[in-house]
């Protein structure tokens, strides 16, 4: 389960967020690449836009569900 307080500092501000524990498998990028990003410099992906229709929530929780570390997250607000 990703941690908020490991929470990365590429991601924009809001609800979803990526942590340390990213390996760069891309998946999240797949599902729903307007939401997501790499950094290259450190190969972990972040949150570069927070979901604000259903439609991009609903792929931000299926990146979550989907990503085999964990490691996106959500603060609940």
């Amino acid at each position: 389960m990703a941690t908020l307080s490991d929470r990365t500092a590429d991601n924009v501000i809001g609800r979803y967020y990526t942590d340390s524990t990213c390996i760069d498998c891309d998946q999240c990028r797949v599902i729903a690449p307007e939401l997501f990003e790499r950094n290259a410099d450190t190969g972990m992906s972040y949150v570069k836009k927070q979901p604000v229709t259903d439609a991009e929530i609903a792929l931000a929780e299926e990146a979550m569900a989907a990503c085999s570390t964990e490691s996106i997250g959500s603060d609940g607000q």
